[in-house]
């Protein structure tokens, strides 16, 4: 039988659906099916390691069923809490990037081998797009991650990787819902970040899931976010925000506004009203970021000075704003920055 999810010249464990599976071993006694499945998930387990099955079944699963991820690189920052790992799939590369806590662990994985949304201060979308991933091949880096993370746990999913999570939208509600059903992760702990696929957004806003919706904003004026984020042409903030104000009214959850703090670009008083109207328009909370430095984009983060400025003058406009820890700089953590580093074209942007 031919996975529906699984690019059509490998197969990996995790894109099987629980019929699939049982497809797959229709042959076999039925409680085969729980003892594969609560292998692969409840375990992470790859078929030739869940000892329980008879030999042949194991060797007969293992060459139907390989993994699709095959480490390339892994960086380490310098106080251990940040992981970088770059795996070589089908046709590309991708990157997870894991991030350690005390007691917990955060996964950021990647939906797509490279990005088509073209932002030129992210380093993929410097790369450019090869393929969406298949549902095996984003659930394998949760496996790895979880791994990984041991002995602490994996409390955290993020889709703030490599590629636009909503531009491989049926596959990523299949993977939150084995996350919510198969690895236990409440929907609370996950979240997807998007460029602002509008037509999705109201998708996922009617799908009335806990899971945290994160929009990349970057600009609160039309003019230049269309410069930052080309797909604004398309779905320009008006129509962000009455998504997000969907989003709202149907889950009860607010939208968070991710801006990226770019030096003399939008880090002015003026963003920050802007950005402040657009914030209270939609009831969203806001999270600045620092910019990670990429190859390919000329421009440098926001001073931590300047920063601190631009959060006190939204708090005072009485928006609700947090400044994320700048993580990983000393291993290329930025999205698709380890892979960009050898792959990006330098690109240009006006200061204002």
């Amino acid at each position: 039988m031919t996975s529906t999810t699984a690019p059509e010249t490998t197969r990996s464990p995790w894109d099987l659906s629980r019929d699939e599976l049982a497809e797959l071993l229709s042959d076999h006694p039925r409680y085969r099916v729980d003892q594969v499945w609560n292998g692969l998930y409840g375990r992470g387990l790859t078929p030739d390691q869940i000892t329980e099955l008879p030999a042949a079944l194991r060797a007969e699963l293992s060459e139907q069923l390989v993994p699709s991820l095959t480490l390339d690189t892994e960086q380490r920052s310098s106080d251990d809490t940040t992981v970088k790992q770059l795996w070589t799939v089908e046709g590309g590369s991708i990157e997870t990037v894991l991030m350690h806590y005390p007691k917990r662990s955060t996964a950021c994985v990647s939906s797509q081998a490279g990005c088509a949304m073209g932002c030129g201060f992210c380093a993929t979308g410097q790369i450019g797009y090869d393929r969406n991933l298949s549902v095996g091949e984003i659930l394998e880096q949760i496996v790895r991650a979880r791994a990984a993370a041991e002995p602490r746990r994996l409390s955290n999913i993020v889709f703030m990787g490599m590629g636009e999570p909503f531009a491989n939208y049926d596959r990523l509600m299949i993977v939150i819902d084995r996350l919510l059903n198969d690895f236990e992760i409440g929907a609370r702990k996950i979240t997807v970040s998007t460029v602002g696929l509008v037509p999705q957004m109201l998708r996922f806003a009617e799908a009335g899931l806990q899971v945290g919706l994160a929009v990349s904003l970057h600009a609160a004026n039309d003019e230049l976010r269309t410069e930052l984020v080309p797909i604004n042409k398309r779905h320009p903030i008006d129509d962000l925000v009455a998504a997000a104000q969907l989003f709202r009214e149907r889950t009860g959850r607010r939208v968070s506004y991710e801006w990226a703090m770019i030096d003399g670009v939008n880090d002015r008083d003026s963003d920050a009203a802007e950005l402040a109207k657009v914030a209270k328009r939609s009831f969203a909370h806001v999270n600045l970021i620092p910019l990670n430095p990429t190859p390919g984009w000329p421009t440098t983060g926001t001073p931590p000075k300047r920063i601190r400025a631009f959060a006190s003058q939204l708090e005072d406009a009485g928006v609700n704003v947090t400044v994320r820890a700048n993580r990983g700089t000393d291993i290329d953590a930025a999205c698709g920055q380890l892979r960009a580093n050898q792959e990006a074209t330098p690109v240009e942007i006006r200061r204002r």
